[in-house]
């Protein structure tokens, strides 16, 4: 057992009963095939909503996988995330086509607007805010992605409105 599977926090996935036995079943289901450390990650991801770094060390001991390779995977994917993410996410496109028309103007009212900076969720959990590159979307250029939905040509004075449809 690795010194991260020592002294894991109490708000830990790990540390949660219900989603340990969560955990273990993808972890088993898992095992022993090809690619089960990525697709481990994934279902992970999807179910918990995010990899902590005990996690990652839980995970390779029971992959029998380097706790560098694990590592290696979620913090090379941007899908994965190391710590909660909010109700909503909304993700602002850095490719070229997105900065050059406006995305760092958008960024900073979003972080005017819910006080708070890339990277960070809101203290009532509801918003986090990410940014991500090209999401193939550049004729629609500043493109943001909300949850799921990509919304195009976006402004300064237009995103209070977006925003609005998910801090209700």
């Amino acid at each position: 057992m690795s010194r991260l599977e020592t002294n894991i926090p109490p708000t830990d996935p790990l540390m949660n009963p219900e989603k340990r036995a969560v955990i273990d079943r993808i972890l088993s289901d898992n095992a022993g095939k090809d690619g089960a450390v990525m697709v481990a990650l994934n279902e992970l991801q999807s179910e918990i909503g995010y990899i902590s770094a005990p996690m990652e060390a839980y995970v390779a001991r029971k992959l029998k996988a380097p706790v560098s390779a694990v590592h290696g995977v979620t913090t090379f994917y941007s899908f994965f995330t190391n710590r909660p993410r909010g109700k909503h996410t909304i993700k602002f496109c850095l490719g070229t086509a997105c900065y050059v028309g406006g995305t760092p103007q958008l960024i900073d009212k979003a972080k005017q607007l819910l006080g708070i900076d890339v990277g960070q969720t809101t203290p009532d959990g509801n918003v986090t805010l990410e940014v991500c590159r090209c999401v193939g979307a550049c004729s629609q250029a500043p493109v943001m992605v909300l949850d799921d939905e990509v919304e195009g040509r976006v402004r300064s004075n237009t995103f209070p409105e977006l925003l609005a449809t998910v801090s209700k």
